[in-house]
C-alpha cells in the first residue's frame, strides 16, 4: 500500500470522525484509541471485502461499531465464568431497606427549618463551597456553616433513632 493510495488517504481522512465515535461508544480515551487502531487493522487486513465507489466511511464506521459490540460480549461472558459464587455472595437485598431508609430520611430532612435545609441542599447536595453557599443564601459564612452543622447534627441524631426519635425541631430551629 504506497501513500498515495486513495483507501489508504481514504482512512486517514475518517480517523478523526472514527475516533469521536469510539469515544462515542467506548466512554474512554484509551479504550477509543485502542477500538480506532483496532478498526484500521481490520480494514486493512480485509480491504478486499471493500468495494469501491461505495461509503469508506460508513464502512469503517460498522466495522468500529461491530468490534465494540463483540469486544463487550466477548468481556462479559468472560466475566460471568469467573464468577464463583460464595453463599454470602447470594444475598442481596431486594431494595425494600434502602426504600425504607431513603423514605426516613425525606421524612426527617422535611423537618428541618427551611434555612437549613438550604444550607444543607447547597453545601452538601450541590458541592457548593461555603463562601459559594453563603453568597447565595444571602448570609455571613460563619451563619452558613452553623446551619450545615445543625443540620447535620439534628439528622444524624433523627436518624439513628429510627423513625420515631426523640429529637425535635424545636432543638435546631437556631438561625
Amino acid at each position: 500500500m504506497s501513500k498515495d493510495d486513495p483507501f489508504h488517504l481514504g482512512i486517514i481522512e475518517c480517523l478523526p470522525r472514527l475516533r469521536g465515535f469510539a469515544y462515542l461508544l467506548a466512554r474512554n480515551h484509551a479504550a477509543a484509541e485502542d477500538l480506532v487502531q483496532e478498526t484500521v487493522l481490520r480494514a486493512i487486513k480485509h480491504r478486499n471485502q471493500f468495494a469501491p465507489g461505495t461509503n469508506l466511511k460508513s464502512w469503517l464506521a460498522i466495522i468500529l461499531r461491530n468490534r465494540h459490540f463483540n469486544d463487550r460480549r466477548r468481556d462479559a461472558l468472560q466475566l460471568s465464568s469467573q464468577v464463583v459464587l460464595n453463599p454470602v455472595d447470594t444475598l442481596h437485598s431486594g431494595g425494600q431497606e434502602e426504600c425504607l431508609e431513603l423514605r426516613d430520611f425525606a421524612r426527617v430532612f422535611a423537618r428541618l427549618p427551611e434555612n437549613q435545609r438550604m444550607a444543607l441542599l447547597l453545601v452538601g447536595a450541590n458541592g457548593n463551597s461555603y463562601e459559594e453557599a453563603a453568597s447565595t443564601a444571602a448570609c455571613a459564612v460563619g451563619t452558613m456553616k452553623s446551619r450545615v452543622s445543625r443540620a447535620r447534627g439534628f439528622l444524624q441524631i433523627a436518624l439513628s433513632e429510627g423513625p420515631y426519635g426523640v429529637a425535635t425541631k424545636r432543638e435546631y430551629e437556631r438561625p
